[in-house]
């Protein structure tokens, strides 16, 4: 399966949502019952938030796709496989508990746990921990999605993501390992269009995060 697959698995869903509209109105009532730390500046929330979602999930095949070109540029496909693999099937292939969310609510769903995937890839090595690669827009970002698939379930997602982690990399040994070509790499212009995508998602759709300082 490649990104391309799960570009038109979303595209089928955008389809079905024109028709529906049912992911909307979900959106409407999350909108207006957001954390006081969420704030929506646009003149339709739920319009924003539909944005955010849509922009979010169609960046999870993208990611994807940067991280495999990187790794194989980097010679450390191996290394990086297993994520990418997993991160893939989150679309193509969803757990059977994902199974009766198959709009763009499931994808919103499938692209959080991609995400946070990749996030947790990158606290999980050194190299690639100290280095600049993600970016807090991007753990906003993660947030927000948190917050709108809504709790206990996204909390759920999270203990799934770490036992996945720690199956995939939970080592010592994964933790220390050097992956500074995967940086290197990571570093040229491929990566730098997603940071900057990653920088303006909240603030192009007229959202921003009203924490208290120290706080992301």
């Amino acid at each position: 399966m490649t990104p391309q697959v799960v570009l038109e698995i979303i595209d089928q869903a955008r389809r079905k949502e024109a028709r529906s509209g049912t992911f909307l109105k979900q959106l409407r009532e999350k909108a207006a019952n957001l954390p006081t730390s969420i704030v929506v500046d646009g003149h339709q929330p739920a319009t924003c938030l539909f944005q955010f979602a849509v922009e979010y999930i169609e960046m999870a095949p993208r990611l994807i796709e940067c991280v495999d070109a990187c790794a194989r540029e980097a010679g450390t496909t191996a290394l990086f496989e297993p994520f990418i693999e997993t991160a893939t099937k989150y679309f193509t292939q969803p757990s059977v508990m994902l199974l009766r969310y198959d709009g763009l609510d499931g994808l919103l769903i499938r692209a959080y746990l991609c995400h946070r995937l990749m996030e947790e890839m990158y606290e999980n090595n050194r190299s690639i921990r100290s280095s600049d690669l993600v970016d807090v827009e991007a753990t906003r970002a993660n947030l927000l999605a948190h917050e709108l698939i809504g709790e206990p379930f996204a909390n759920e997602l999270d203990d799934s993501i770490a036992l996945t982690v720690m199956q995939i990399a939970g080592t010592p040994d994964y933790y220390h390992l050097n992956l500074d070509p995967f940086v290197q790499q990571a570093n040229h212009a491929a990566w730098n269009w997603m940071r900057q995508y990653w920088e303006n998602l909240l603030t192009r759709n007229h959202i921003r995060f009203a924490l208290r300082s120290g706080l992301i």
